[in-house]
């Protein structure tokens, strides 16, 4: 690894999940360890930190932090629906669920990972390195309107289709074995004007590839409910996310466990008796300062939303 590990948006999640002495915390997307080491320091010797991650790099990391921290500790080397529904059996109860969404700065700067377009690197992508499926696997054998729809599903690409007949052009040559050789086939399918437009020209590929290789919105799909289950009345639920098809479902999901009524709004009195869950603590979703991104980059792109779970209201 080439950089320290940076928390993003660590001191607002602290505050807006306002961990307490004896808490118990879950930890869903554990990566470098940041934001659990802080978590860790105000639950105290009387709480209970749980980390959950499909990395074994992460694991190596949470078994160093918990010889540093007084809080107990556990870690579950799974992804984070897995090991949510592993707590959901032992009937735990949480007093805090946080989700890291995306890669972590320790996946970016491992070079042989592949995640980065910013050197060269064997083509992978897998946060679980056990897994069959890679990016290799998807760039040299899907045909090509199956990575243009990839494409523009998970990286809202514009270019999709010229993209996905680069690739299909270059691999007829020879597999594409390396992040480098991606990319020169991505522009390659790129007019050049945009190349030196709205960033990168790699990026929303390597994104839609990360997407597809470990199944991240699906994951995250499953994980939202199963972390609200996890909670109990007045936990809090967090979630940092990096690009807009994740925001969106943390946004709909925290919005449809605040909402009340649900009857047609013809109705003249409410008759569906439905009454929110959920007691959002972000209006708007919480984005980094400027000081976080001159400091950090890398959280230029994230969004924090978190909702506190309400009691039950009794009949």
């Amino acid at each position: 690894m080439t950089q320290v590990h940076i928390p993003v948006l660590a001191g607002e999640l602290i505050d807006l999940i306002d961990p307490r002495d004896g808490d118990v915390a879950v930890d869903c997307t554990v990566g470098g360890g940041g934001h659990a080491r802080l978590i860790a320091e105000r639950i105290g010797p009387a709480g209970t930190l749980i980390g959950i991650d499909r990395d074994p790099a992460a694991e190596e990391r949470f078994a160093e932090l918990a010889e540093e921290v007084a809080c107990d500790t556990r870690f579950i080397r799974a992804d984070f629906v897995s090991g949510l529904e592993r707590l959901t059996e032992e009937r735990l109860s949480a007093d805090i669920v946080y989700l890291d969404l995306g890669m972590s700065s320790m996946q970016v700067d491992t070079w042989q990972r592949g995640f980065s377009y910013a050197y060269d690197a064997p083509l992978d992508m897998r946060m679980d390195p056990t897994q069959e499926l890679s990016a290799h696997e998807i760039v040299n054998t899907w045909d090509e309107r199956r990575i243009a729809r990839l494409l523009r599903d998970y990286g809202e690409e514009r270019y999709a289709g010229q993209i996905a007949r680069a690739i299909a052009r270059e691999r007829r040559r020879g597999e594409l074995d390396t992040t480098q050789a991606l990319v020169e086939a991505i522009k390659s399918g790129v007019p050049i004007p945009a190349q030196f437009a709205g960033g990168h020209p790699a990026r929303r590929t390597f994104q839609a590839l990360r997407i597809a290789v470990n199944e991240e919105l699906a994951q995250l799909d499953g994980a939202l409910p199963a972390a609200w289950d996890l909670l109990r009345p007045g936990g809090r639920l967090g979630a940092i996310s990096f690009h807009s098809l994740e925001d969106r479902r943390v946004k709909r999901f925290l919005a449809a466990r605040a909402r009340g009524c649900v009857c047609p709004p013809d109705l003249p009195i409410c008759v569906c008796g439905h009454e929110p869950e959920a007691e959002l603590l972000t209006r708007r979703a919480v984005a980094p300062t400027q000081g976080e991104i001159a400091a950090n980059p890398r959280s230029k792109s994230a969004h924090l939303r978190v909702a506190r779970k309400l009691e039950p209201q009794t009949p």
